[in-house]
């Protein structure tokens, strides 16, 4: 990847288009917002993959992604507690959590950062 500063940021041009990145988010994506989404992303699209394979049927998945910060050092990310809300399965609730506990093992970045960063996953089922 290869980040080139402008006058407000750094911008990354992709095949789908320009990454804008900057502290101030009139300017673009803030980094910790580009944290947070790769690991909901990360961990949602995860989670797709074990019930598609253990064959649970589901109509659609959201993640909600609640971050707390440490405002008395540098701000950095502490926690992030990812609530994923999945619509139209029958599924029970065990298989739900037993297949979100195996997408948190083989998510590659919730792994890597599950050193530095606490991060909680709940769900809600609903028809």
């Amino acid at each position: 990847m290869h980040f080139k500063m402008t006058e407000h940021g750094f911008e990354h041009t992709t095949t789908f288009g320009t990454l804008v990145v900057s502290g101030n988010e009139d300017y673009g994506f803030r980094p910790y917002q580009l944290l947070v989404s790769s690991i909901a992303v990360c961990s949602g699209g995860v989670l797709r993959k074990v019930l598609q394979k253990k064959r649970i049927s589901f109509k659609d998945i959201s993640i909600t992604a609640d971050v707390t910060r440490n405002e008395a050092g540098v701000n950095e990310v502490t926690d992030i507690a990812l609530h994923f809300t999945i619509k139209g399965t029958d599924a029970t609730e065990d298989a739900v959590a037993k297949a979100l506990a195996l997408s948190t093992k083989n998510c590659p970045i919730v792994q890597s950062v599950n050193q530095s960063i606490r991060i909680t996953e709940t769900f809600t089922l609903i028809d």
